[in-house]
């Protein structure tokens, strides 16, 4: 197939849908590579690079929408460039369904075939197509990156001759992809960071990046803040009052506030309000990162940086990852080139469109002269239905003393029958060894009986203290074998000979061990 690029008509759009990297990936599945002259430039990738990638660089858009069968692009299409569509032609990018009705009424027309990166489903293998999780994690970084840049003082604290500086407290609204990002970068700049989010479950990771979970004291379970699909659901009018109130409370005390809460297809959720600004700090800075869906600070002017009267910095952008165009763009063209990967499993590099596919059918919008948006739910009969598991029943006093006689019992014929067995070899060993042989025979039985029932009890996580006290006992084990070897009786010295090899082994692995134990808890 041949799969072009055109150049972003979008004003201030950077990224490009395919790179030379990319591009050389492409060409190893068989398909021919097309850019538009200057596609690239302003993600850093010249047309010579795309041509040493051996890639075709064509003059103008009409000719790249004529020549290809498939189109890359990071933006939904213009109206113009959706008329260049053909119904042998498949286009993919970006394109938001939910807010481009008209849009897709005309690719319908033209009978081609949409791809929406922002639809792709959120399952385990469809992570490597996922562009949205990819640009958020961009936009996460780029954030904390713009409120260091419009904050007064350094993230971290110091202390120093010149004076004591306090360390910047950030909380991170919303702990998607985006706010992960967001909270791992804060705290690797020494930041306090404190996250909210509406689902619990997901304080654990939170805590795990070092940051402080904000918890509400609220009975409602967080089913009505909880999510599907990866993403937030609306949550109650109670919960939205209990959370706003815990933001005014940490309001005049939060230095960078950077909100990060979306719920696909549905305008940003206000929860910044004007009043909350008003309580914080001068010099204090919030970033919003769903400011093109109206923002979740009440004051927010999309593409707009602001300063409010006292003194906090709104930022407004809505290009976080455009602002990274090489980083966006490689990252971007990889997502492309796996669901290329999945479009054509042939070797003949033909696509094939299956709706069978739960990733294709998820993030198709148009095929065939219809609008297949909204897509059904994914299939998952791949995955076996569980029983949920029985609660165990809980025993009676009288049934757990039942179970535990009958374990005793089952233990006692094991040690028995393994008695009875040593009786027997130590009796065949009798008839021939001479009595002084017995002697000691019977004291190594016995010994040997004894240290495996210590050492096998013992808890496998003291396994490494217990070195010492082997240690010391295999030295007394070397001192009777010496002691022995010099005896005139050919098995006794064998048997010696084999206690001191066999011992030594034991005391100069155990000591290695150890030492090597204790340098894993010296500090550096």
């Amino acid at each position: 197939m041949k799969i072009g690029t055109p150049k972003e008509v979008f004003e201030g759009e950077a990224r490009v849908a395919m790179t030379p990297d990319s591009a050389l990936q492409l060409q190893k599945l068989g398909h021919e590579c097309f850019v538009e002259t200057g596609a690239g430039e302003k993600a850093g990738f010249t047309d010579a690079a795309y041509e040493k990638a051996g890639v075709t660089v064509l003059p103008t858009a009409e000719a790249l929408w004529s020549e290809v069968d498939v189109i890359a692009k990071v933006r939904p299409p213009s109206d113009a460039e959706a008329g260049m569509l053909t119904a042998d032609k498949t286009l993919i990018s970006f394109f938001y369904p939910a807010s481009n009705e008209a849009l897709m009424e005309l690719c319908k027309s033209k009978g081609a075939s949409v791809i929406a990166m922002d639809m792709v489903p959120r399952i385990s293998r469809a992570q490597k197509m996922d562009a949205l999780s990819s640009m958020a994690n961009i936009a996460g970084y780029r954030a904390v990156i713009e409120a260091g840049n419009n904050f007064g003082r350094f993230f971290t604290g110091q202390v120093t001759a010149a004076g004591k500086v306090p360390p910047a407290k950030v909380l991170i609204v919303g702990a998607g992809v985006a706010g992960l990002a967001a909270i791992g970068t804060s705290t690797s700049l020494g930041a306090i960071t404190y996250a909210f989010d509406v689902r619990p479950e997901v304080a654990e990771q939170i805590e795990s990046m070092g940051a402080e979970f904000v918890y509400l004291d609220f009975e409602e379970k967080a089913a009505d803040g909880a999510a599907t699909g990866g993403y937030a659901a609306p949550s109650s009018p109670e919960f939205q009052a209990k959370q706003l109130e815990k933001f005014r409370e940490l309001a005049p005390d939060i230095d960078i506030v950077i909100t990060t809460a979306l719920i696909p297809n549905r305008p940003a959720p206000v929860l910044w309000t004007k009043d909350m600004v008003e309580m914080m700090k001068p010099g204090s800075v919030i970033v919003d990162l769903a400011a093109e869906r109206g923002g979740n600070c009440e004051l927010t002017v999309p593409d707009e940086k602001l300063v409010t009267e006292n003194g906090v910095t709104i930022v407004g952008y809505t290009d976080f990852p455009s602002r990274m165009a090489t980083q966006s763009s490689t990252l971007y063209s990889t997502n492309i080139r796996h669901m290329m990967t999945d479009l054509t499993p042939g070797k003949d590099g033909v696509v094939n469109h299956n709706m069978e596919d739960d990733v294709i059918r998820g993030a198709t919008v148009a095929h065939k002269g219809e609008i297949t948006w909204p897509p059904p739910p994914p299939k998952v009969a791949a995955i076996a239905a569980q029983k949920p598991k029985e609660k165990p029943k809980e025993l009676t006093a009288e049934e757990k003393r039942a179970a535990e006689v009958a374990a005793f019992k089952k233990q006692t014929r094991s040690q028995v029958t393994l008695l009875a067995v040593g009786a027997v070899i130590l009796l065949a060993i009798g008839l021939v060894a001479p009595a002084s042989f017995m002697q000691h025979f019977i004291v190594f039985v016995l010994s040997v009986f004894i240290g495996f029932q210590v050492i096998w009890n013992v808890s496998h996580s003291l396994h490494t203290p217990l070195m010492a006290v082997t240690n010391a006992i295999s030295s007394i084990i070397i001192l009777g074998a010496l002691m022995q070897i010099g005896s005139g009786s050919f098995l006794v010295i064998l048997l010696a000979a084999l206690s001191v090899f066999m011992a030594g082994i034991n005391i100069f692995g155990g000591f290695l061990v150890t030492r090597r134990m204790l340098a894993m808890f010296q500090k550096s």
